[in-house]
């Protein structure tokens, strides 16, 4: 599946198992895990998607993104 890189904006890929991110333009590689806190801590407009990560957030907030680093 083809994602936007984080560092140069061009075309990344995602394995099919959401387990990879490569970008052949760049060199970029990360665990998917990774691509989501680098996406989340340069782009404010997607830092409430660490909160997935957080698992049950019943009852509590799912932090700053300081407490993710």
């Amino acid at each position: 599946m083809k994602i936007k890189c984080p560092k140069c904006k061009g075309n990344a890929e995602l394995e099919s198992d959401f387990s990879y991110v490569t970008c052949q333009k760049c060199n970029l590689e990360m665990s998917y895990g990774e691509y989501v806190k680098y996406v989340a801590h340069h782009d404010i407009t997607y830092s409430d998607i660490l909160g997935d990560y957080a698992g049950s957030t019943e009852g509590q907030t799912a932090g700053t993104l300081d407490e993710w680093d």
